[in-house]
């Protein structure tokens, strides 16, 4: 009982990651982001951000509020998102690590940006 208990954990487990990273990849975000987070070109990484920077940005972004001429491309895929959806994102892109040995333009982890391209 006390393995079955364990797989079905480890399978549930298995499915949320899959259902967070199925945002992710399902709106696109890994044209501009790389599919790791990554970052390409002048868009930013996400890969070591914290949730809760992660979940403010995209619901600034929701709103329509942005501080860069990118950021209304953002504006855009964010107001896409459901509340439900962006809560999820948040969670995934929080789980990515950082990797390093690799040129790409940064975000600030904390609240001065507003999560744009």
């Amino acid at each position: 009982m006390k393995y079955l208990l364990f797989i079905i954990f480890i399978l549930v487990q298995i499915t949320a990651n899959e259902t967070m990273e199925g945002v992710y990849l399902k709106n696109g975000c890994q044209g501009c982001h790389g599919l790791y987070g990554e970052g390409i070109g002048a868009s930013p990484r996400l890969q070591g951000l914290r949730e809760k920077v992660i979940l403010q940005r995209l619901k600034n972004l929701k709103q329509g509020k942005t501080r860069t001429a990118f950021g209304n491309i953002m504006v855009s895929f964010a107001q896409g998102l459901s509340d439900e959806e962006i809560v999820e994102m948040a969670k995934y892109l929080s789980t990515l690590k950082r990797v390093e040995g690799r040129e790409t333009y940064e975000l600030e982890d904390d609240n001065s940006g507003d999560g744009s391209s």
